[in-house]
C-alpha cells in the first residue's frame, strides 16, 4: 500500500492507547505514507513521532478548512489505499468515503456498516449489551484486520525539543533537582465532575508526599484547571508543592513533565496514559468509570477504586449527588500505594543509566 489514512480517536488518552496499533501499521507497511486525521486538540499527543508523513486536522466545529468536505477534498487529492477508523463516529466513515479511501477498516456502529469494507464487531453479552473490554485490544484488532502482526500493548509517545525546553524551565523555576523524587499530580478530568477526586484529598496527599518522603510535588493542569491546581498547592500547606497555574501550558509540556517525574497520581483522564507511554509508575483514581475499558496491562500501574452498589455508573455527574466513589477513596490509601510504587520502581539517574548500559 502506498498511502494509509489513520483516523485517530477523539480523546487524548484514547490516542495514546492507539499507539501500539499505529506503530504496528508503520512496521507492517514500511514504504507506505501514513496520514493522521484527527481533532486539533489531540494532534500534539503524537507530536515528535516518526510515524506520520502528514497530519490533517478535522473538526466539524472548526474553520472551513477542517470541515467535512474540505477534509474529504484533502484526502482525495492523494487518495489513500486504505483507512483505519479508530473513531466510531459515522462522520469518520463518511470522511473516508469522501476521501476516496479504497479500503476502510472499522467497527460496525452508528449505521455506518455500508461505508466499511472490513467490518469488526465489539463483544456483547447474550442480551446484545456491550461488554466492557480494553480499548487497546480493540484498536489492535483494527490494525490486525488491516494486515499487521500482533501490535502488543506497549504504548509509546515522544517529546519535541520545544517540549523538553519548556519542562527544563519548569524544573529550574521550582528547583526540582534538589528533591530525591518528584511526584506529578493530575487532578483534571474532561469527562465530567464525577471523575474528580476532592481538592482537599489531593492537597493532603501532596502534604504527605513532601513531609514523609521528601518529595517535590508538581500539580499539572489544563487551561481550564489553573485555579484547581493552585488551590491544591495552596491547601497542601507545604512549600514543596508547586502548581503550573501561571505557566504557559501545552500537551507537550505535560508529556515532558510526566516523562521526568518519578510517579504520576491521576484521575481517570487522558494524561494518565502518558505515564505508561514513558514507562513511569502511575496511580489512577477511578470513580464512576469501568476500569476494564481503559486497562492497558502496564505493570507499573495501580488502579484504585471504591466499590459501591451504585457504580461504576459511567455518568459525568453523580446522579445521586453523594459522589462517594471518589470522596471515600482516602489520601492515606493513595499515599501507601504511591510509596510502594516509588520504592519498587525508582527512577534511575543519568549516571546510573549510563552504568547500566
Amino acid at each position: 500500500m502506498r498511502r494509509i489514512a489513520l483516523f485517530l480517536p477523539n480523546w487524548i488518552g484514547d490516542v495514546v492507547m492507539a499507539t501500539p496499533a499505529v506503530r504496528a501499521v508503520r512496521t507492517a507497511f514500511p514504504d507506505a505514507e501514513l496520514v493522521a486525521v484527527c481533532k486539533p486538540y489531540v494532534a500534539d499527543v503524537l507530536a515528535g513521532s516518526p510515524w506520520f508523513a502528514d497530519v490533517i486536522l478535522s473538526d466539524k466545529r472548526g474553520p472551513r478548512t477542517q470541515r467535512l468536505f474540505a477534509v474529504g477534498t484533502k484526502l482525495r487529492a492523494n487518495r489513500p489505499d486504505a483507512a483505519v477508523l479508530f473513531s466510531n463516529s459515522f462522520r469518520t466513515a463518511a470522511l473516508a468515503s469522501l476521501g476516496g479511501c479504497r479500503r476502510v477498516v472499522g467497527f460496525a456502529r452508528y449505521g455506518r456498516s455500508f461505508l466499511l469494507s472490513d467490518r469488526l464487531h465489539y463483544a456483547t453479552d447474550e442480551r446484545g449489551k456491550f461488554v466492557p473490554t480494553p480499548m487497546i485490544d480493540d484498536y489492535n484488532r483494527l490494525a490486525v484486520a488491516l494486515g499487521t502482526g500482533d501490535p502488543g500493548n506497549k504504548m509509546e509517545l515522544f517529546t519535541t525539543p520545544k517540549d523538553e525546553a519548556a519542562a527544563t524551565a519548569v524544573w529550574e523555576r521550582f528547583d526540582l533537582k534538589r528533591y530525591p523524587r518528584v511526584v506529578a499530580l493530575n487532578p483534571g478530568a474532561a469527562f465530567g465532575a464525577a471523575k474528580h477526586w476532592p481538592t482537599t484529598h489531593f492537597a493532603q496527599l501532596a502534604r504527605m508526599l513532601t513531609a514523609r518522603l521528601g518529595c517535590g510535588v508538581v500539580v499539572l493542569c489544563g487551561p481550564s484547571e489553573r485555579a484547581l491546581a493552585q488551590r491544591i498547592a495552596d491547601e497542601s500547606r507545604t512549600p514543596h508543592a508547586y502548581s503550573l497555574s501561571d505557566t504557559a501550558l501545552s500537551l507537550g509540556l505535560t508529556k515532558a513533565l510526566v516523562k521526568r517525574a518519578n510517579l504520576l497520581v491521576t484521575t481517570d483522564s487522558g494524561p494518565r496514559h502518558f505515564a505508561a507511554a514513558f514507562n513511569r509508575p502511575v496511580v489512577t483514581l477511578f470513580g464512576p468509570t469501568h476500569i476494564e475499558w481503559t486497562e492497558t496491562y502496564f505493570e507499573k500501574a495501580v488502579h484504585l477504586q471504591k466499590k459501591l452498589p451504585c457504580g461504576p455508573c459511567q455518568q459525568r455527574v453523580c446522579p445521586i449527588d453523594h459522589h462517594r466513589c471518589m470522596r471515600e477513596l482516602m489520601p492515606t490509601d493513595v499515599f501507601t500505594t504511591a510509596e510502594r510504587l516509588l520504592t519498587r520502581f525508582p527512577l534511575l539517574t543519568e549516571s546510573e543509566v549510563i552504568r547500566a548500559a
